[in-house]
């Protein structure tokens, strides 16, 4: 039986410019780059638990952070709604082939 898959919203503040990198480079192997420090993310549980211990080994946990927002499961429909934006239209470049 295959997962299924929820739109997460990372999103990360890291003090040190390092640690900084550290996490942008494993994120960069979870989801789309949306804005400077978030990403969107497609993840199964199993997913999400892997990208929760590779971050928690890459930050300083009293002085770093890392947030996760589950938007629900990947639909492109229900992603327009719960995303909106001010200013510049919110597109992702590249969901895993899905095109809004």
């Amino acid at each position: 039986m295959k997962s299924m898959r929820r739109y997460v919203l990372v999103s990360y503040d890291v003090s040190d410019p390092k640690r900084w990198r550290r996490v942008y480079k494993i994120m960069r192997g979870h989801g789309v780059h949306v804005q400077y420090s978030v990403f969107l993310c497609q993840l199964t549980d199993q997913d999400e638990v892997e990208l929760r211990y590779r971050l928690a080994e890459a930050i300083h946990p009293s002085t770093d952070q890392v947030l996760f927002a589950r938007l629900g499961p990947v639909d492109s429909k229900r992603l327009e709604k719960q995303i909106t934006c001010i200013g510049r239209e919110f597109v992702p470049l590249d969901l895993k082939g899905l095109v809004f």
